[in-house]
């Protein structure tokens, strides 16, 4: 697999129990969960909410509650790749928990709320532990899972011609485009992907008050409108495989830009094999 240096996602110090969401809370890691508990023990309204905010912080770690004394426990969940901590809000509620981040591994372990927390080379590392099978081997709402946080394109070429000087994966590759190569007989499948751009999401404000009351700002709620809508899903290739004698540069090259956000660009990138 072809991989391009791409930074991990770091911790963010600025936030706090109140402010984590579970999009956010897959960017840190266990000691900024310690932190944070630490410095919400004196907060009246996380102590009555407990169970709501460890809802938020389930969604991306196992949290274990430790029963018997952490300390004698403790080398044992280590063992199993989890941390220990003692978060005590008062002498009558005190918690010991054994915590460690959510692996994903599989990609039915992808989610809308995780798919922008990791890379490209981890993304591509996940879609071939799913047997090998390549793009079209994933269900249709994983697809729509990790195409709204990645650009993903696909071409499936003959082994030799692949790696084709100045070819289609030179261009990705130089373009910033992690690569998985699966080989299906004498031809390859190339998975090619890209972290999108961060991009401003449409925010609509409903409020049941009349306009001018003094507790509209208070009142309106937001709603985040997510347009998953991807052209290829209508889209049903037949791919007749050409004779390989008579392959040239213009009939072996398939390109299916997956990631793009206008349904007639996608269809209008779509090559299709030219019938013998």
């Amino acid at each position: 697999m072809a991989r391009t240096k791409q930074q991990q996602p770091e911790s963010n110090p600025s936030l706090s129990i109140k402010s984590i969401t579970k999009s956010s809370v897959w960017d840190i890691q266990e000691n900024d969960v310690f932190r944070m508990w630490e410095a919400a023990t004196k907060d009246a309204e996380v102590k009555e909410n407990i169970h709501h905010y460890l809802d938020i912080f389930k969604s991306a770690f196992l949290i274990e509650e430790i029963k018997d004394d952490p300390l004698l426990v403790k080398k044992n969940y280590e063992k199993r790749g989890y941390k220990v901590t003692q978060i005590k809000f008062d002498e009558n509620l005190k918690f010991a928990w054994a915590i460690k981040k959510r692996p994903i591994m599989r990609v039915t372990d992808l989610t809308y709320e995780n798919i922008r927390h990791i890379t490209a080379e981890k993304l591509l590392e996940v879609i071939d532990r799913n047997f090998g099978g390549g793009w079209d081997s994933l269900s249709q709402s994983i697809q729509d899972i990790i195409l709204s946080g990645f650009d993903i394109s696909t071409t499936t070429l003959p082994k030799d011609r692949l790696h084709k000087k100045g070819g289609m994966y030179d261009k990705k590759v130089e373009d910033g485009f992690d690569v998985l190569e699966i080989e299906k007989g004498g031809w390859v499948e190339a998975i090619f992907a890209k972290l999108k751009p961060e991009q401003e999401r449409l925010r609509m404000k409903f409020s049941d008050k009349p306009e001018g009351d003094e507790d509209d700002e208070d009142n309106d709620e937001d709603f985040e409108v997510e347009d998953n809508y991807s052209s290829h899903d209508e889209v049903e290739d037949e791919v007749e495989d050409p004779n390989d004698d008579e392959i040239t540069e213009d009939n072996y090259s398939t390109m299916v830009d997956l990631g793009s956000d206008d349904p007639e660009d996608e269809a209008a990138n779509m090559i299709d094999y030219v019938d013998e």
